[in-house]
């Protein structure tokens, strides 16, 4: 930038000797061989200081600032993260009119945060939900403390579908091999098709009782009342 600055000047008192343009161009290149300035640039800033210009460097663009990461966009990164979890960095760069890159370091560094998947649970359960939990479990271990026999009365029921055969999974394949000999092959199986629904009760013990739904059985109160029955 220096280099480039002494050549302007060069050129600004070459305009006040009252050389030409390509005067001027000589001069430098005789001057700084190599390292000269290009002969339209050269001949641009001639007629700027011909013009009246004064100042050798460059005028202040606008735009973006170099960074934009101030305390301010911090800020505002964080207000937009905190409404909307699921916004991508290029959404909120358009949003905010600031480069992605800053947005990823502002919500990586600033502010610790990252983006994570949502974990898959049975149900996602309201406060109400929450609540009558809570009270059961209070219940029962009330009972479990006054009754110490009081597990032994709970039977515990559920169902599950059963398939005729399980594929054997990539981990359940692995051999030990030296490092010389062939790696094993195995074709790719579909799951079962054919598959029973078993119903199961237990108690704190254990298995008391299992049985499979008969094809085309629907499995509603009356059956499970008669299931009831063989227990």
């Amino acid at each position: 930038m220096e280099r480039l600055l002494e050549q302007r000047y060069t050129i600004k008192f070459c305009v006040k000797l009252g050389k030409t343009g390509k005067e001027t161009h000589d001069v430098i290149k005789e001057a700084y061989g190599d390292a000269a300035m290009g002969r339209s640039c050269v001949f641009e800033w001639h007629k700027l200081f011909q013009e009246g210009r004064e100042r050798v460097e460059d005028d202040d663009r606008s735009g973006r600032p170099l960074t934009s990461k101030t305390n301010e966009n911090v800020s505002r990164v964080k207000n937009v993260l905190n409404r909307v979890r699921r916004m991508s960095i290029r959404m909120i760069a358009d949003d905010l009119s600031i480069p992605q890159t800053q947005v990823f370091e502002m919500a990586k560094e600033n502010l610790a945060m990252r983006k994570v998947c949502a974990k898959f649970v049975p149900r996602v359960l309201s406060e109400e939900q929450k609540a009558n939990r809570k009270t059961i479990c209070q219940y029962l271990l009330h009972h479990v403390n006054e009754e110490p026999d009081f597990l032994d009365n709970v039977v515990t029921g559920d169902k599950t579908w059963v398939s005729e055969y399980d594929t054997e999974s990539k981990w359940q394949s692995t051999e030990w091999h030296t490092p010389a000999s062939p790696r094993p092959q195995k074709a790719r199986m579909s799951k079962s098709k054919q598959k029973s629904m078993l119903i199961c009760f237990f108690d704190r013990h254990g298995v008391i009782h299992n049985e499979f739904v008969p094809p085309g059985q629907t499995v509603n109160a009356v059956f499970y009342m008669e299931v009831l029955t063989r227990l």
